[in-house]
């Protein structure tokens, strides 16, 4: 289970949800390993139509003993038989050969861009051997078309076996009173108009990038009192972005607040002026598409599955310049105009995602296998 509700697990909770809400015809049983108890956190999910099942082998031991090396349990049958088995993301599963298997691959940023990620995670990768699991699944499902062209590329698997299907816009919009937003700004000093970041503290995110177009930013009288507010969890290796932090000239208006939840999100985008994403790399991209659904103006990268996501209702810059970023924050922050022409074209490339529509897609495909 994750620390933190976000990235795949919280993908998992909202597909689920609107998959049952239409699905009145199939069981579900939903599985998970772990030493730690954890029925407080899923009793939700038992009902009619679902049944939670744990097994309670320690993480290690499950992984690399029992499916690595002897290739048990088999999965299907401790769940007492399945027609179909969905993985929402890589993992070691074992299963008997009566089964089919659909898995959902969310990016291969760890192929593409290794050096953005630690050793733990790259020996992690390696350990799965996500070549071998690709190979052995019946289906696969793409979050992105970008995606399917990696794992075509990346992984040697024919197009055929991949479906492309998008996911849906995750925030859940709620009027959040004035006392509440009030208390949270002040908290972490958040005092002056400012622009928006948020994804997790890591090199793949492209911060320091972020950083240094802020810096030439803030050298404009205009802009002086503007700060840039960082909201999500610290990643893997985040030194270079503090390094970068800390030798900015402008370290006081450069707010780091740490992971941040579903409240405090709706905060966060109902007063910045301008949301901004240049990352390298995005299997999808949650919250640009987030910060569309609430009127907020987007940056965002011309990379990877990006465009595919925010279309024509987002200025595309290459995050490898930093002046590319500081000038499209110039255009936003300064031409009304446009920022009405963003927010409105936002609106209407929101309705093209929802979650009903992710599991309309998902049980054809479970009804077709």
């Amino acid at each position: 289970m994750d620390r933190y509700y976000s990235g795949v697990s919280e993908y998992t909770a909202n597909l689920l949800k609107a998959i049952l809400q239409q699905d009145n015809s199939n069981d579900y049983r939903l599985f998970y390993n772990s030493f730690h108890n954890l029925r407080d956190r899923l009793d939700q999910w038992n009902g009619d139509k679902t049944k939670v099942i744990s097994t309670r082998w320690p993480n290690k031991i499950f992984n690399y003993l029992l499916q690595k090396i002897f290739n048990y349990p088999k999965i299907d049958r401790v769940l007492g038989g399945l027609d179909l088995f969905w993985s929402p993301h890589f993992n070691f599963t074992s299963l008997t050969k009566e089964t089919k298997k659909i898995i959902t691959v969310h990016d291969l940023s760890f192929w593409r861009y290794p050096h953005f990620f630690s050793w733990r995670k790259n020996f992690w990768h390696r350990a799965l051997g996500v070549k071998r699991i690709l190979k052995q699944a019946n289906h696969i499902v793409a979050v992105s078309q970008n995606t399917k062209n990696d794992i075509i590329e990346l992984a040697n698997i024919a197009s055929e076996k991949i479906s492309v299907i998008y996911s849906g816009n995750n925030l859940v919009r709620r009027e959040v009173n004035n006392q509440e937003t009030q208390e949270f700004l002040a908290k972490h000093k958040i005092n002056h108009p400012f622009i928006l970041h948020l994804g997790t503290i890591e090199p793949r995110k492209n911060i320091d990038g972020l950083i240094e177009a802020f810096n030439q930013l803030k050298t404009q009288e205009q802009f002086s009192k503007f700060q840039l507010v960082l909201a999500g969890a610290r990643g893997w290796k985040s030194k270079k972005i503090i390094k970068a932090w800390q030798k900015s000239p402008f370290q006081k208006d450069i707010l780091f607040l740490g992971y941040v939840n579903q409240t405090e999100k709706e905060i966060l985008y109902s007063r910045a002026l301008v949301f901004v994403y240049p990352s390298f790399y995005e299997g999808f991209g949650f919250p640009p598409l987030e910060a569309l659904s609430v009127g907020l103006p987007v940056i965002c990268s011309q990379t990877s599955s990006l465009p595919e996501v925010v279309g024509e209702a987002a200025i595309l810059i290459n995050p490898f310049k930093p002046e590319e970023i500081a000038s499209a924050l110039k255009m936003i922050l300064s031409d009304q105009k446009l920022r009405q022409r963003l927010i409105d074209r936002g609106y209407e490339r929101v309705k093209l995602f929802s979650w009903d529509k992710t599991a309309k897609e998902y049980l054809e495909l479970f009804k077709k296998l």
